[in-house]
């Protein structure tokens, strides 16, 4: 690892102690495993004439015509991969992501996200505009990764704002990531296999990053190239379950079924590119390098992320990692700053014993605010007692990231071109 670029960037003025450096080099080894660029390479390649995408070949003599789109955080770094790989044989792409990536031969638009916004219909207009052009004759390579479900945006008979609101009601309330995809795919008319319709009959290869608990390829993103098992009741039925519509203010919301005609979906290929069990697997194999005993807790960790937190300070037990992937969830009631990485490590704080450490980071990069996550160790309970700070304080406002920033135990990585969800260490001293 010494001779590998630390992803976070701040790792040197963090990794103050042996335990600090260890849970650092642990996580970074799990994000070194899914970066894009190299897990395309591992998925793609082209032989002669033959496109190679996992077990699935295309030859591209069969086709008139290779289009590109990509959504999602990922977008943009496996879009520049697949550039390498083929070239001038793209004839043409739209590539939406949160931020702007070095493409030849396709156009890189960058939208909002959590929320969506006009930029993002705007942007999606286009993809809308792209897939109707397809034939028969071509080939559509479509990358899908998370964050696209807030990116690709072409709602039903509603407009941007209660999409937003509806979005937001969801999320404060601590709606899971299914629950909020379900309702986004019967909103749409381009997710929950709405793409694949729009391309009709275009050859669709899917190329999948997965963020979602368990690998459910059809949520990522709101499954835009999968048949959806979801209906329109179970759309419903959620946003009763959580009194969406009166909190927002809506008289209604137009639910759309999703495309469920198996026959549509023929010409359909989806690939796993990357996903959480990648990045844990690594992290894993680099505790056990270290002379830790590597227990993994769980690959689809959920729940109320200060809750889970706690629970990770106080099972971790001497000489061991307890490492998970997944996504927690926040309900939120005060107006601070702050995502469930840092929640979960502030949450975490008051069960701290010497010589451990809990940490939680978001492989993108972004925990509802500029930085990746945060950890908590004996020393940031010293340093908390110093500043005369109250976490209790912090975590009844929802400011963990103003937690943070006082004991500067944040983890600084910048948008990383990955998402996988988040990964989450306990680590205590032999």
């Amino acid at each position: 690892m010494s001779k590998t670029k630390h992803l976070i960037k701040n790792f040197s003025s963090l990794a103050t102690s042996a335990l600090r450096r260890d849970a650092l080099t642990i996580v970074e080894a799990g994000l070194h495993a899914i970066e894009t660029q190299h897990a395309v390479n591992q998925v793609v390649s082209l032989k002669g004439e033959v496109l190679h995408i996992g077990e699935n070949k295309f030859r591209l003599k069969s086709y008139k015509r290779i289009f590109v789109v990509g959504i999602g955080k990922a977008s943009s770094e496996a879009a520049a991969a697949l550039e390498k790989i083929l070239g001038d044989r793209i004839a043409d792409g739209i590539v939406l992501d949160v931020k702007v990536g070095k493409l030849k031969y396709m156009k890189n638009l960058v939208g909002t996200h959590p929320f969506p916004s006009y930029d993002n219909i705007r942007a999606t207009g286009e993809i809308v505009g792209l897939l109707k052009a397809v034939d028969s004759q071509d080939l559509v390579i479509a990358i899908i990764s998370g964050g696209g479900s807030a990116l690709l945006c072409w709602p039903h008979e509603m407009e941007c704002g209660a999409m937003t609101s509806m979005m937001s009601v969801l999320m404060k309330k601590g709606a899971t990531i299914h629950e909020i995809n379900t309702v986004r795919k019967h909103t749409s008319e381009i997710q929950g296999g709405q793409f694949v319709r729009l391309a009709n009959p275009a050859t669709i290869a899917g190329l999948i990053f997965s963020d979602v608990p368990e690998d459910d390829l059809s949520m990522v993103a709101s499954g835009p190239t999968f048949l959806d098992t979801t209906t329109v009741k179970d759309a419903e039925r959620i946003l009763k379950k959580y009194d969406v519509l009166s909190s927002c203010k809506l008289p209604e919301c137009h639910l759309i079924e999703t495309p469920k005609d198996p026959s549509m979906f023929e010409h359909v290929s989806n690939v796993c590119v990357v996903s959480n069990t990648i990045a844990t697997a690594a992290m894993m194999k680099q505790a056990k390098t270290l002379g830790y005993d590597p227990v993994l807790f769980s690959n689809d960790l959920q729940g109320e992320a200060r809750e889970k937190g706690k629970m990770f300070a106080e099972q971790v037990k001497p000489g061991q990692v307890l490492i998970a992937g997944g996504e927690t969830t926040v309900h939120v009631k005060g107006k601070g700053i702050g995502g469930r990485n840092q929640e979960f490590a502030l949450g975490a704080l008051e069960s701290i014993v010497e010589d451990t450490l809990v940490l939680s980071c978001a492989s993108d990069g972004i925990d509802h605010s500029p930085v990746a996550g945060a950890f908590v160790d004996a020393g940031v309970k010293q340093k908390t007692k110093t500043l005369r700070l109250n976490p209790k304080t912090y975590l009844a406002k929802n400011s963990s990231f103003d937690f943070f920033q006082k004991t500067k135990t944040f983890l600084q990585t910048g948008m990383t071109g990955m998402n996988v969800s988040d990964v989450m260490l306990a680590i205590r001293g032999k």
